[in-house]
């Protein structure tokens, strides 16, 4: 979803971990650009140049290049470089992108963006308010199945997005939403011109050959291979240094580890087990930084076996299970990693720890399911290969509730066909899921996540009283009220168990020393950098 990047709402399935990848058009091309480092770590020139191929490596093929659409963190990458987005915000404060301003009415029913003159489409065609317009409105409707429709209903009534001119887009609000602003963040305009005949969206073929306004336009696609992009030398932001951006598609984690040290990979996700063998060689920035994600075991109450349909079950499994200990397993050290119990993350307003927990109590664990008449469980926990926190929490769980009669079935796939089944709405044939999420700071994002009816409940989660508050709180403009309400919320859902809260970690990348203007790419959870057009090869 691009629900949640801190500022920008996105829903990832963080099982899709990014690596990088070598420039050209070739998945096994040898990176010609890089430059030895000297014995400082620093290059033996840092003048800011044009030119170069920037290959970033990725886990898995991407789902959609389509942003209406994106949930995993591959195609949200790629499409942070493909498309532009109004504005993003950063420690509260806004950059504006294709927007050039945003302004509240009086009444806080209207919000006025204006856009910045001589956008284009990568295609060459004119952005204007009509593409904004024509988001808004594809995204709202239903027959289009937009993973960000719910976020732009307030109180059960949808946003109204209304051209005034060219350059002026009026959204008019149902009622007064505080978090609307945070909706917005996750806005990257598609344009109208490609997609107005479509009948489906999501499944266009149009997708295939993506035309945006990001710093860098499409080129080509091989599946299980690469997707290259090229310089879109009309970004309104500057025309990038790079020439192109290379995202190697790297599966096994050892050897797209292999590729970084090798070269042929410039920046890379590491896994903190792999963070001393890295640094080691003095070639990269270790960079690492809060996405504001939770990473979590699932439980799915639409399972085939029914078991995990009652709330005392999920809480047993629960109480089986141990944060502290699943840290050490799978992130090394709490260096990386704090206990979570919250469905929300620390940089969510409203966020609180102080909820129920179940946690380290095996006695109780079986008290629960002797109460519940339950006995003898099999359940299925799903796994993407080459993940090896995901590795490490499975073999845990599945270690840790043989204690209570529950006998685990591990199944392993790679990220692709994990991120499939995960997202299926459909898929009735497991019972647990290790995965994670960033939704950003507005905690109306979480509304995707946790009411009955929303396209990403993945846990099938189901509570009137929950629906309720979250719709209080969206439209709640006074701040306490709304606080009292997300206090509530959390308290309900750490009670009811869907998931299994185990961590809010820490988001480690390596990147090339050979590469400059990291700081003012900034660093941004999920896609890794915001714009990667200030990014330049030394």
């Amino acid at each position: 979803m691009r629900k949640g990047l801190s500022g920008v709402i996105t829903l990832i399935l963080l099982t899709f971990l990014i690596s990088a990848c070598s420039g050209g058009n070739t998945a096994t091309s040898t990176n010609t650009n890089q430059t030895p480092a000297t014995n400082d770590g620093t290059t033996a020139s840092t003048e800011i140049k044009d030119g170069g191929n920037l290959i970033i490596g990725v886990a898995a093929d991407p789902v959609i290049l389509n942003p209406n659409y994106a949930g995993d963190r591959v195609s949200l990458t790629i499409d942070q470089a493909l498309y532009a987005p109004l504005f993003q915000v950063n420690d509260g404060k806004k950059t504006f992108y294709l927007a050039d301003s945003l302004t509240l009415s009086e009444d806080n029913l209207t919000y006025t963006l204006k856009l910045k003159s001589g956008l284009t489409w990568h295609d060459g065609e004119k952005l204007t308010a009509d593409d904004v317009v024509f988001t808004i409105d594809s995204i709202l409707d239903e027959k289009q199945n937009s993973m960000l429709r719910a976020n732009l209903f307030i109180g059960d009534k949808p946003v109204k997005a209304v051209k005034v001119d060219d350059l002026t887009v009026e959204f008019k609000l149902p009622q007064v939403s505080p978090a609307f602003e945070a909706t917005l963040v996750q806005v990257f305009p598609i344009p109208k011109h490609i997609f107005e005949n479509e009948t489906d969206l999501e499944k266009s073929t149009k997708n295939a050959n993506p035309v945006g306004s990001g710093p860098f336009k499409f080129k080509e696609y091989k599946a299980g291979e690469y997707v290259t992009l090229e310089r879109f030398d009309n970004y309104f932001g500057g025309k990038p240094h790079l020439d192109s951006v290379t995202y190697r598609i790297a599966k096994d984690t050892n050897a797209a580890n292999l590729a970084l040290q090798s070269g042929e990979i410039n920046i890379k996700y590491l896994d903190p087990q792999d963070v001393g063998t890295i640094e080691a060689s003095n070639n990269f920035e270790i960079l690492p930084y809060s996405e504001g994600r939770l990473s979590y075991l699932l439980f799915n109450a639409n399972s085939d076996r029914g078991a995990l349909a009652k709330k005392e079950v999920r809480q047993a499994l629960s109480l089986a299970l141990s944060r502290d200990e699943i840290i050490q397993a799978a992130y090394s050290s709490s260096e990386y990693a704090d206990p979570a119990k919250s469905f929300l993350t620390p940089d969510a307003l409203f966020y609180t720890n102080d909820v129920p927990s179940f946690d380290n109590d095996v006695e109780k664990a079986k008290e629960l399911l002797q109460s519940a008449g339950v006995s003898d469980l099999k359940l299925r926990l799903i796994v993407s290969s080459g993940n090896k926190a995901q590795e490490a929490i499975s073999l845990y769980v599945q270690q840790k509730l043989k204690a209570i009669g529950a006998e685990v079935e591990l199944q392993n796939m790679d990220a692709s066909a994990y991120g499939q089944k995960f997202s299926d709405m459909n898929s009735t044939d497991f019972e647990l899921a290790i995965a994670g999420y960033i939704m950003g700071y507005d905690p109306d994002a979480y509304r995707i996540l946790y009411t009955s009816t929303a396209d990403s409940n993945y846990s099938h989660y189901n509570n009137a009283e929950v629906d309720k508050l979250f719709n209080e709180g969206a439209g709640e403009a006074d701040v306490t009220k709304r606080g009292e309400i997300y206090k509530k919320i959390q308290e309900i859902i750490a009670d009811d168990a869907p998931i299994y809260p185990i961590a809010n970690t820490k988001t480690i990348v390596a990147v090339s020393k050979n590469y400059g203007g990291l700081e003012e790419a900034v660093l941004k959870p999920v896609v890794i950098f915001e714009d990667l057009s200030k990014i330049y090869l030394k």
